[in-house]
């Protein structure tokens, strides 16, 4: 059974789903119940009778990290969210506060005066990202500052933010992934500059709380088309749990002035869409077409080239890039890879992200905000080059030599840039002098 491109639309009965797919999407869903080690003792020393305060606690994942860190007797546990009266587990006390908020947010910290604080409060959506832009970037850019800001007044001794593995791109128009990534680098330069000790995780796909799986459902209940962005299109998956657990092993990080960005080891063989809108039918009953639409905006049909290096992959998880790669190693538990240091932000990037607030406050205009956040995220990969290993910037300009005629606008732009700084690079000899 196979999805239909374009023309008439036959309906895919559930009956003739094949047997293959229908694992596939028992695969999928099994992922729920998936876990990674954790250095139990070393946590209870960490967490235990401290206070720690989890922004977007009423979401998936921070319902599923409170639940994680009772286990671990923190002496208190405080969630921070936008909604009225979230189910939470018991012994939580909550806050109803939008963290774009910045001078209630560094209030509540001041009163609160936690010992850790897990920052999960986002806008998640790529495709709402691109419709909403300035609500993605003030929260998601301007509202990880304020948590930052609000931290660093209230004394706290520890940051972990929870970022997306879309965020692997070098550069990315795509509002939310590029969103995420901005806020890495935010949490990164807190940290190098000795303001903040502070960590990040990288997120896939979290099947418990899954968007696709979600509009497949509600689509095949309306008796509506499931329409996927290709025939082939594949992702990595992670379950809620699995997200908890790897928070908690970044909160393991040592309390020093350096970043360190963790990821889940093994993510599992990807998960074919078509597979998974082939089980939605199957799940439900209902005889609907299956259809493929092409790529949505915020969502990228083909990764950079230079994306991973062979000399890592299968080595490393595959939410870790070829620049970071060279300074990634396993983290506690074994099951969670980590990759240490980042540069700090020039003054040139801090005034763009000064200019990046203003823009906000001021004006609201979409279009103005996009164009000063492209700007911005230009001038961080810029800077994420110039930070990185010679040798790894050579590697991926010869490595994505053979793709050039065929890279999109953007991909060629960022392969330009990699080579503009490979030019300016000391020869061996030179290097050995």
């Amino acid at each position: 059974m196979e999805a239909s491109e374009g023309g008439r639309l036959d309906p895919v009965d559930p009956e003739s789903v094949s047997p293959q797919s229908l694992s596939a999407f028992q695969d999928y869903l099994a992922v729920r119940h998936r876990t990674i080690r954790l250095p139990d003792r070393t946590l209870r020393r960490r967490i235990g009778g401290r206070t720690v305060l989890v922004t977007g606690a009423a979401g998936c994942i921070g319902r599923a990290l409170l639940s994680e860190l009772h286990s671990y007797a923190p002496a208190r546990t405080v969630g921070v969210g936008l909604e009225e009266r979230p189910l939470l587990p018991d012994a939580t006390e909550y806050h109803r506060l939008d963290i774009r908020e910045g001078s209630r947010l560094t209030a509540l910290m001041r009163r609160v005066r936690p010992d850790l604080v897990f920052h999960l409060a986002a806008q998640r959506d790529p495709g709402l990202a691109e419709r909403e832009a300035a609500l993605t970037i003030t929260t998601n850019v301007l509202g990880t500052a304020n948590v930052i800001e609000a931290c660093a007044a209230a004394g706290t001794g520890q940051l972990v933010y929870a970022s997306t593995g879309k965020a692997l791109r070098p550069y990315t128009s795509d509002v939310y992934a590029q969103s995420k990534r901005t806020g890495e680098w935010l949490v990164a330069d807190a940290a190098e500059r000795g303001a903040l000790p502070g960590a990040a995780v990288r997120f896939t796909h979290v099947v418990d709380n899954a968007i696709v799986l979600s509009r497949f459902r509600t689509w095949c209940r309306r008796g509506q088309p499931l329409r996927l962005h290709g025939r082939d299109t594949s992702f990595y998956v992670q379950s809620a749990r699995e997200s908890a657990q790897l928070l908690l092993t970044a909160a393991l990080a040592p309390l020093d002035a350096q970043f360190r960005l963790y990821a889940i080891h093994d993510l599992g063989w990807p998960v074919r869409l078509l597979d998974l809108a082939l089980g939605t039918v199957a799940e439900q009953g209902r005889a609907v077409p299956v259809q493929v639409v092409g790529y949505e905006p915020g969502y990228e049909e083909q990764p950079y080239p230079g994306l991973y290096d062979p000399r890592y992959s299968g080595d490393l998880s595959p939410l870790i890039n070829s620049l970071e790669a060279p300074n990634a190693d396993p983290a506690p538990g074994g099951d969670v890879d980590c990759a240490e240091g980042r540069p700090r932000l020039t003054p040139e990037l801090r005034a763009g992200f000064e200019r990046l607030a203003h823009t906000c406050t001021r004006s609201g205009a979409e279009g103005e905000i996009r164009d000063v956040f492209d700007t911005l995220g230009w001038g961080l990969l810029n800077h994420a080059i110039a930070g990185a290993a010679p040798d790894s910037v050579r590697r991926i300009t010869r490595l994505t030599r053979p793709h050039r005629t065929r890279m999109t606008p953007e991909h060629l732009r960022i392969d330009d840039l990699f080579r503009k700084h490979e030019v300016s690079l000391p020869t061996a000899e030179e290097a050995l002098r």
